[in-house]
């Protein structure tokens, strides 16, 4: 599966009406059987899964195969093999698996989205993004400092206005980057919880992009806009990088060889392939 980008919503899978409205506003959309449904409403949260992707169910052509995620219950747990089977049940093949780890089951003929959100997981990011039946690596800061004891993620003087990341949530974000693009993985940035604070989601998305992520996950539909913004090149990032390609064609052609320089920047082969990437994300 190649990860839908840049922005993926989470939807509660228990709200089979804001299915199509989520498929519509978002790039991809994570329905989420885990975090998002009350325990005593997983059973039904799964029948409504199933009613509205499989084929001929309300929302069957709204969610497709190719642009859906179902977070599925960590392993180990009552809910995980249910959420499983409910999803083999549908055209769906893609689970993100919450609080996985090395000790994660293969499950046979899906694609595995691992979400690294505690100790032992972002520990083990390295080893779950080489398996065959991981397509990407996800993090998450609030139950990564859950499992360390810790009590916030984020520096900030009360809980309505928090900071940045603290100090673990940001080497986690890294580990987690790494491990993926060491594999050939897409990583996939964790949601902003504030739902208001449209600049700090923005700057964490601008980073995301240029640090590498192939996505961001968000929690409510005023994200998607941001988050696809934030990954879009600026015009002047677009012509900087036409620029750099131009003048790396003229060097060659003229039997230039190694580095060269634009606008008295030095241009080497790393340089040219962040070109390539801006031009990427800009489609072009």
């Amino acid at each position: 599966m190649v990860i839908p980008g840049p922005a993926l919503l989470f939807c509660p899978a228990d709200r089979p009406d804001r299915f199509a409205k989520a498929a519509s506003r978002a790039d991809g959309v994570i329905l989420d059987l885990e975090d998002a449904v009350a325990p005593g409403a997983r059973p039904a949260a799964r029948e409504a899964l199933v009613a509205a992707a499989s084929h001929g169910g309300a929302d069957g052509g709204v969610l497709a195969p190719e642009r859906t995620i179902v977070r599925v219950s960590p392993p180990g747990t009552p809910d995980h093999d249910l959420d499983l089977a409910a999803v083999r049940a549908t055209p769906l093949r893609t689970v993100m698996v919450a609080k996985a780890d090395a000790s994660l089951p293969v499950p046979a003929g899906l694609d595995v989205v691992a979400l690294c959100e505690t100790a032992a997981g972002v520990a083990d990011a390295a080893a779950l993004a080489r398996r065959d039946d991981v397509v990407a690596l996800m993090w998450g800061a609030e139950d990564l400092v859950a499992s360390l004891g810790g009590t916030a993620s984020r520096f900030g003087p009360d809980e309505r206005t928090p900071g940045a990341y603290r100090d673990v949530a940001r080497q986690a974000r890294a580990t987690v980057l790494l491990a993926a693009g060491a594999a050939g993985k897409a990583a996939i940035d964790a949601v902003h919880l504030d739902i208001d604070d449209l600049e700090g989601l923005r700057a964490e998305a601008v980073d995301a992009a240029a640090s590498g992520f192939a996505a961001t996950a968000c929690i409510h539909p005023r994200h998607v806009a941001v988050i696809r913004d934030a990954y879009a090149p600026s015009d002047r990032e677009v012509a900087r990088a036409e620029a750099i390609l131009a003048a790396a064609a003229d060097h060659e052609a003229g039997g230039g060889t190694g580095v060269f320089t634009v606008e008295g920047v030095m241009v080497d082969e790393p340089v040219l392939r962040h070109a390539r990437a801006v031009l990427a994300r800009a489609g072009a």
